[in-house]
């Protein structure tokens, strides 16, 4: 694969993806080695993505990695920061910016499991209720509990001093 192939590769994936939802500005620089080397950078900002081969002067995270690892990060497959912490890409800079590009990449999968998870407790939440009920007994319970062992330890000291 050519850098050019891969820069290609890479603005066809992130332009699949929405960020109209992301406020904040992200810029990585990606430093590709091996096949496919050179610089190129994903931008985050104003509620698009822009990937061009360039190098990003102002960025906020540096990745030096192979291809392969950059497009499996493209695609959603790796996350930064634990393939930082694997020693399988160098990254520095603000990598807690990061979690923004993952939120991007994998977005539409977990979506969907939301929606479906929101209809399911909708219709269970007679069973919830009742849930709701016995704690408070229990709470109760755990606060008579308490009120003993700090009569007690009132009690002590108090006998301490005396002597």
């Amino acid at each position: 694969m050519t850098y050019f192939d891969l820069v290609e590769k890479i603005k066809k994936i992130y332009s699949k993806k929405d960020a109209s939802a992301v406020k904040e500005h992200l810029a990585i620089q990606f430093n590709i080695f091996g096949e496919g080397e050179g610089a190129y950078y994903v931008e985050i900002a104003d509620g698009g993505i822009n990937v061009e081969p360039y190098e990003y002067f102002d960025r906020d995270i540096l990745i030096s990695t192979t291809y392969d690892i950059a497009l499996k990060i493209a695609e959603g497959e790796l996350d930064i920061q634990e393939e930082a912490y694997a020693g399988r890409l160098f990254a520095e800079g603000k990598l807690g910016k990061s979690k923004l590009l993952k939120e991007l990449v994998v977005k539409k999968a977990p979506a969907k499991k939301a929606a479906k998870a929101e209809k399911k407790p909708a219709e269970k939440k007679p069973a919830a209720k009742k849930t709701a009920e016995k704690k408070p007994a229990a709470k109760k319970t755990a606060a008579k509990k308490e009120a003993k062992p700090l009569e007690k330890a009132e009690v002590k000291p108090a006998e301490t001093k005396a002597e």
